[in-house]
């Protein structure tokens, strides 16, 4: 728009004065877009809002973004979402994958059939970003059931690579999840982000403060695995319990727990991490009214990052 003012054949010194004054606010509104900013999620509200009066109560309380929920708004079509998103001026977040990876091969191949159509609308709607979570244990060996996943998240991920979509990838740290079945699998950062590079070059990390904290992971980590390894994040906090006192459906809204917080976000910062943080706390507010619990997450995590000295951008 400025080069277009510039070469206008109206264009004066007056002009000219206008539009380089204008300068700064476009690239600071340019930046904004470039920044990190906070969704809602699901989660949050126990599941009680559906689509898109989701979007709309993200809107409403003041988030700037929204995760989507693929099921409704896959069926309202890509149009009628990017046309509901833009009048409620929230960004797309994330989607959850819409693939059945935990169960037998039928289960798989079938759920398979899904992705194409679900990738082609994450790309329509500027959210070219999938998540889903991979349990810590299991009663299949590790070897066997990596090998398994490997073969599936690979498939999974060059279908997703045509229409240039990430899938990230979630490790679950507490003591409870490692030992709730036979076998101990992935739950350390750095070896469930190796395996997620095995997968792909569109494969990354779901990376959730509360899991980052329960495996033992450190500001360090994601400095080491850098922006691009980052798919998408979850925002909460934990109680100071034993770890065999920890439960995962008992989290805490960002700041009234142990979590280092402001190392989390601030080496999210450093690497260039320019995607959302959705706001993930399971229990904590199922008794709140949906929309003071909106409120609440949002407030909570506002707090977080301005005592880390991170500007959050607003709706």
């Amino acid at each position: 728009m400025i080069k277009k003012q510039m070469t206008s054949p109206n264009f004066n010194r007056r002009t000219a004065i206008k539009v380089l004054a204008a300068v700064p606010a476009v690239l600071k509104a340019a930046e904004s877009d470039q920044s990190m900013f906070l969704a809602l999620n699901s989660v949050l509200l126990s599941g009680r809002v559906g689509w898109p009066d989701f979007a709309k109560l993200a809107a409403k309380v003041g988030f700037p973004g929204t995760d989507v929920m693929l099921g409704p708004a896959l069926q309202d079509g890509a149009e009628s979402t990017n046309n509901l998103l833009d009048g409620l001026h929230v960004r797309p977040a994330v989607l959850d994958l819409p693939v059945e990876f935990r169960k037998d091969d039928a289960a798989f191949e079938a759920s398979l059939s899904k992705l194409e159509p679900a990738a082609k609308f994450a790309a329509a709607i500027h959210c070219p970003r999938m998540i889903t979570w991979i349990m810590s244990s299991s009663d299949t060996p590790k070897d066997e059931l990596r090998k398994t996943y490997k073969e599936r998240f690979t498939k999974t991920a060059r279908i997703l690579a045509k229409h240039n979509v990430r899938l990230g990838l979630e490790f679950l740290g507490p003591l409870e999840l490692r030992k709730k079945f036979k076998y101990e699998f992935i739950w350390h950062m750095n070896e469930m982000l190796e395996f997620a590079r095995e997968c792909g070059p569109n494969v990354g990390l779901l990376l959730d403060s509360w899991h980052w904290h329960f495996a033992g992971a450190t500001p360090q980590d994601i400095l080491s695995a850098g922006r691009e390894s980052i798919v998408h994040v979850h925002f909460n906090d934990a109680p100071k319990l034993p770890p065999e006192q920890i439960h995962d459906d008992q989290r805490l809204l960002p700041g009234e727990g142990v979590i280092n917080l402001t190392g989390f976000l601030q080496a999210l910062q450093k690497i260039g991490y320019r995607d959302a943080l959705s706001v993930e706390v399971f229990g904590r507010l199922k008794n709140v009214p949906p929309e003071q619990a909106a409120k609440m997450g949002l407030a909570a995590a506002n707090a977080v990052f301005a005592k880390a000295g991170i500007p959050t951008p607003k709706a």
